[in-house]
């Protein structure tokens, strides 16, 4: 009987425990995502208008003949030319975040957009 009771003792702090750590877990992980940013002359195509916090990784193609870069979040790529790639990873939290080729004047002619983070 002794036995009993502390093996059911031992199953319900299992649970308490469990019921405790699992919501905390689930808040404390960071939501993953990829979007592909096309660079265009003078536009930028994304392959989603919004992304779920976390990390975030922008593969960004410049199919333009123009150098373009991607900047978000106080991060950027490399300057690249036509037919060239970069990889950008950047930590997002909720809110919106605006985007934007820095070359002088491509802002201003459309290279600009902002990125939901939910």
């Amino acid at each position: 009987m002794i036995k009993f009771r502390v093996a059911t003792l031992g199953l319900a702090v299992a649970v308490a425990v469990l019921a405790f750590a699992v919501p905390a877990m689930a808040h404390q992980s960071k939501a993953t995502g990829s979007v592909t940013v096309t660079a265009g002359d003078i536009w930028f195509k994304l392959s989603a208008k919004s992304v779920a916090h976390g990390t975030v990784t922008f593969k960004v193609k410049n199919t333009g003949k123009l150098q373009h870069d991607f900047k978000i979040a106080g991060k950027k790529t490399k300057l690249l030319s036509g037919g060239q790639s970069a990889t950008l990873t950047v930590n997002l939290a909720k809110g919106s975040y605006p985007y934007m080729c820095t070359v002088p004047g491509h802002a201003a002619a459309g290279m600009k957009g902002t990125l939901k983070v939910t």
